[in-house]
């Protein structure tokens, strides 16, 4: 069963255009949607949630269409969209106290174990707060409430590489129960590559890509060679390539380049720059 699913999803501004996005989230896993700045990873998201009124095609969250709000799945969905709009008079203990009134299985101790965990401050009001630990505070808030999806739009901007390395870990544990899934959306892709089992590419409202990241690393590697062996390779194996005085890199579709020559892995940020490069 998927946790999110999405089909021919489209918004259209001037300017801008998203353009039949289809991808799917299988139940236990993380999807990583990556895009740079704009490529439309918010649109996705807040169009799918019905926060943005859609143009064309639907949602899905664990098999229900996604009509009108999600009130009725707020239970199961642990949602951090930017900065948590909360009051800025609020401490992170006030938030904990009115969030057990919100969500009937809202859990105290975990969201301090997370605060504690994530080293926030819970007696410094919202206000006070840097916008690294306001993220913190809208990921501890998420993951306390007895989710099974959490939807995640670039949660670690504004965090140091510590911090996010722990927020990433938090998520791998977070889906070592068999039915919690997570979409997260970052233009960070180191960060994704850790922790995916999914990935997708979004570029200017374009899907370009959703696949297991294994079978990408499976499809994918990198060639280093001179340029005269270069230009014996078909054309069709090579994504993207870049000359320097050493010779030539470049990204191939393993299964099209000659058996016996020797290809180093890929890694995500190579091949989603090759990629938009190329699109």
């Amino acid at each position: 069963m998927n946790a999110f699913a999405i089909r021919g999803l489209t918004k259209r501004y001037d300017g801008f255009a998203l353009d039949s996005v289809t991808l799917e989230l299988p139940e236990g896993c993380i999807l990583g949607l990556i895009g740079e700045n704009g490529a439309g990873k918010t649109t996705t998201i807040k169009t799918a949630l019905n926060i943005i009124k859609k143009d064309g095609g639907e949602a899905e969250i664990f098999g229900q269409k996604v009509e009108g709000d999600i009130a009725s799945l707020k239970e199961d969905i642990g949602i951090v969209l930017g900065e948590p709009g909360l009051s800025g008079c609020l401490t992170g203990e006030e938030v904990a106290r009115i969030m057990e009134g919100i969500f009937a299985r809202w859990d105290n101790a975990e969201f301090r174990r997370l605060a504690d965990e994530l080293d926030l401050p819970l007696t410094k009001k919202y206000k006070e707060l840097s916008q690294g630990n306001r993220m913190k505070l809208g990921i501890a808030v998420a993951l306390s409430h007895g989710a099974k999806l959490l939807i995640l739009d670039e949660p670690t901007n504004g965090l140091d590489p510590v911090v996010r390395d722990k927020v990433m870990e938090i998520l791998m544990d977070f889906t070592r129960e068999e039915n919690h899934s997570v979409l997260i959306s970052s233009h960070i892709v180191s960060d994704l590559e850790k922790v995916c089992d999914y990935i997708a590419f979004l570029h200017n409202g374009k899907l370009m890509l959703c696949e297991e990241k294994d079978a990408l690393m499976e499809e994918y590697g990198v060639l280093h060679c001179k340029r005269e062996d270069f230009e014996a390779i078909d054309p069709a194996a090579v994504v993207g390539s870049s000359d320097s005085i050493y010779g030539v890199s470049a990204v191939v579709r393993r299964d099209a380049v000659p058996e016996g020559w020797e290809l180093s892995p890929v890694s995500l940020e190579d091949l989603f720059v090759v990629m938009v490069k190329e699109a």
